[in-house]
């Protein structure tokens, strides 16, 4: 079975759909080999986590669908032609039975190729609002999935299913224990996961910066910085007298080990992307979300739907000084901690993965 990828800018795009395909391996019968191709930008955070993967990357030309002036439109209008003219090239040698795309704008040229050489296009929606690129796709996808029913209404009838979240397998297998023996975490302390995203949060890292230790006189501290910032916070680290420096574990990113790293945290400060809406259910961990200013209002979405639930908490980016006294009002409130993390697992959705895996296998058995 060959299936052609396509989706990015974020690791919450990227990760739901190697998710899929780790799904689809083990719905496809033992003597059928799954081919993959993953179409997406070179400037995205794609390239290096589907590398990493082991999945074959091919990077087109891409753009958001809007902008702001009219010459910044005429721009994006001529890399989206440029980029569906790339994704019909490599689709056309590649000969794929179904794409999958999750979102991002390097996902709309792709599906653009795909309309065009007739592959059939399963569309799945990690966020809880649509941006434009999604909307644009689900007009030219034959199946669509979403995170939560409240995007249901924002996207067209008929063709739309809810499934929940797809997340690697590895979180459904992690243990607290476990993940607190692979990262040299103390058993019985309070565990702060402090995380980015994909590519790290500078505000985030700032803050965590500022008050490192206060927060690590709180708890042991698990950071995840981005590669950008971690330069600077490994001086940081260093500088540290010794009884702080063995309580932070600074990581410029995490592949593998993510799962583990939260399952052994009794907190999490993080960003809101659309990872947390399936991530932090799988492992039952509560966060204080900090969304991302300048995401469409996606991230504010997504982090009230987990308020909302009783998940989370939320601070706003330029309330980031007041992230001490937060962390700790939450981390000595055992109580409150208990509440969010039975909320926080009553949102997770194990056979989301295997439920998407299922409608590719369907475009392909239906022909369409």
């Amino acid at each position: 079975m060959r299936i052609a990828l396509s989706g990015g800018g974020t690791g919450g795009h990227v990760y739901p759909a190697l998710s899929i395909v780790s799904a689809l391996e083990r719905e496809l019968p033992s003597s059928e080999r799954l081919d993959l191709l993953y179409i997406g930008s070179s400037s995205g955070a794609e390239a290096e986590i589907v590398r990493h993967a082991g999945v074959p990357f091919k990077p087109i030309a891409s753009a958001p669908i809007r902008g702001r002036l009219p010459w910044e439109m005429a721009a994006n209008g001529a890399r989206i032609a440029a980029g569906t003219a790339q994704a019909r090239a490599l689709l056309g040698e590649f000969q794929p039975e179904a794409m999958l795309c999750t979102g991002g704008y390097a996902s709309f040229p792709a599906a653009l190729g795909a309309r065009s050489r007739g592959i059939p296009i399963a569309l799945y929606l990690p966020d809880l609002y649509p941006g434009w690129a999604v909307r644009a796709i689900a007009r030219l996808a034959q199946r669509v999935a979403v995170t939560a029913i409240e995007s249901l209404r924002r996207l067209p009838s008929g063709k739309t299913m809810v499934t929940g979240y797809p997340v690697r397998e590895e979180f459904w297998l992690t243990s607290r224990r476990e993940g607190r023996q692979r990262l040299g975490l103390d058993a019985e302390e309070k565990v702060l996961l402090v995380s980015g995203a994909s590519s790290g949060a500078h505000s985030i890292n700032r803050s965590v910066a500022s008050d490192l230790p206060g927060l690590l006189e709180l708890c042991e501290v698990v950071h995840l910085s981005g590669a950008q910032d971690a330069p600077w916070l490994a001086e940081i680290h260093d500088s540290l007298p010794k009884g702080l420096r063995e309580r932070y574990h600074l990581h410029g990113y995490l592949h593998e080990d993510t799962p583990w790293a939260m399952a052994a945290a009794d907190l999490a400060l993080c960003r809101a992307g659309a990872s947390t809406l399936g991530e932090l259910p799988a492992v039952g961990l509560p966060a204080i979300l900090v969304p991302y200013p300048y995401a469409g209002g996606h991230q504010k979405l997504n982090a009230r739907y987990l308020q909302r639930k009783g998940a989370a908490a939320i601070l706003d980016d330029h309330d980031l000084d007041r992230m001490l006294p937060v962390v700790g009002e939450l981390l000595h409130d055992e109580a409150r901690l208990q509440a969010m993390r039975d909320a926080t697992r009553r949102l997770a959705r194990p056979e989301a993965a295997r439920r998407i895996a299922r409608i590719l296998l369907e475009l392909q058995e239906d022909g369409l």
